[in-house]
């Protein structure tokens, strides 16, 4: 009863926000109050900081990486990019957005995309003169598929690295038997979100309103640089994993790396980019987990583990009962927590082929509601600062429609 108030107060807490009190440091209060209680131990905060350690700090580089591409034009020359491909056709445009916001996802993660991608994509389309009943059908379609297309990497969420982590999967194993999942959920994500909202996408746009894509590069040779260094990057993962590197010493240590190197072309002001990093998401993971680990002492584990067994005679029960399973926790109690609780009863009972159903469920069931992910959150906010705000209403009536198509069809890739 303890453990379940304290989770709940501590949640409500981090969604109401309530003077200002930012999230890590309500997840810390709510981890002071776990201890206080003796809902949690010492040795278990150690246990939840070696779980996570790996999957913040990586997180921690992937944004900084971002920041200081986004410094340079790389996101706004990508945004443009797209949008001159389309030709001026509205649909073009739409389904351009979203493979723009689904590979963004997959190498800068779905909160990358979330606070980097989102506020380009709005100027944009506002300097387009679009109405805006179209606005929300490309701002809510691209957060939609931040979270959707966020499965095919280790890096490309959270959740993907924190269950990584937990199970030992490996750069490789993880993206080969994500490549179809993913695949899946992006054509799924595109076709569902184009058939809701194909009504309110203008048929064409005048993109002569847009500047040139070659206008907004702040530096010609970074710029050039950047795509060598990704690519070096991404190799780097993959001679990590044969090696058993933790996947944060190749995305902090490259992060601050490209930050030295754009900081010599005096792209960047170093102190300040590393000033506002998200460094309050180390202190909302670590301070939550602890918080979730009291429910897992106080049995919830347990009563998962024991729903989880009962569909094991059937591979598609199991996968689907799981993956839905983790959505529904995911939408109602958000994806962080529910990924760890979720690790922990499929370690329980031995079947971690169910890992990967778990992270579909932690990655897309949460577009059901606002609460459901740190992405989301963010993107509200962002949207929020941007003069675009979207009830609870509004948000819910989309994922509510949309969410459950596209996990089905993307579980039929670990089928």
């Amino acid at each position: 009863m303890i453990a379940g108030i304290i989770f709940l107060v501590t949640l409500i807490l981090i969604i109401w926000q309530p003077r200002g009190l930012k999230i890590g440091t309500t997840a810390v209060l709510g981890a002071i109050a776990s201890l206080a209680f003796g809902v949690v131990s010492w040795s278990d905060v150690v246990e939840v900081t070696s779980i996570v350690w790996d999957a913040t700090l990586a997180f921690i580089g992937i944004i900084i990486l971002s920041m200081v591409l986004d410094e340079i034009g790389f996101f706004e020359w990508a945004a443009l990019k797209m949008a001159k491909l389309s030709g001026g056709s509205g649909k073009k445009m739409f389904v351009y957005s979203l493979l723009l916001g689904a590979v963004v996802a997959a190498f800068f993660a779905n909160d990358g995309a979330a606070l980097i991608l989102t506020p380009i994509i709005l100027s944009k389309m506002r300097i387009l003169k679009l109405d805006s009943k179209a606005i929300f059908a490309f701002v809510m379609a691209g957060g939609f598929i931040g979270d959707s297309a966020s499965n095919p990497l280790v890096i490309s969420n959270l959740t993907n690295i924190v269950t990584a982590d937990y199970f030992h999967l490996g750069f490789w194993e993880y993206a080969r038997q994500m490549f179809l999942p993913n695949l899946l959920s992006i054509v799924a994500s595109i076709a569902v979100l184009y058939l809701y909202f194909h009504r309110s996408i203008p048929k064409s746009v005048d993109v002569s309103l847009l500047k040139d894509p070659k206008d907004v590069i702040k530096n010609s040779k970074l710029f050039a640089l950047s795509w060598i260094f990704l690519g070096v990057l991404l190799v780097g993962y993959f001679v990590g994993d044969m090696y058993h590197i933790p996947v944060s010493i190749f995305a902090l240590g490259g992060a601050l790396l490209f930050l030295s190197i754009a900081s010599h072309y005096k792209a960047v002001k170093p102190w300040m980019t590393i000033k506002i990093a998200p460094w309050q998401v180390v202190w909302f993971s670590i301070g939550l987990y602890i918080v979730v680990f009291g429910l897992k002492n106080a049995g919830l584990t347990h009563y998962l583990a024991q729903i989880l067994a009962s569909w094991q005679d059937s591979h598609i029960q199991s996968v689907y009962g799981t993956g839905f399973l983790a959505a529904l926790l995911s939408s109602i109690m958000n994806n962080m927590p529910t990924v760890m609780v979720m690790d922990l009863a499929i370690d329980h009972i031995g079947a971690t082929h169910l890992a990967y159903a778990n992270i579909l469920g932690c990655n897309l069931g949460p577009k059901m509601t606002p609460i459901g992910s740190l992405a989301t959150l963010l993107w509200l906010h962002v949207l929020a600062n941007k003069g675009v705000k979207i009830g609870w209403k509004e948000y819910m009536k989309v994922g509510l429609i949309v969410t459950p198509p596209v996990l089905a069809i993307s579980l039929l890739g670990l089928v």
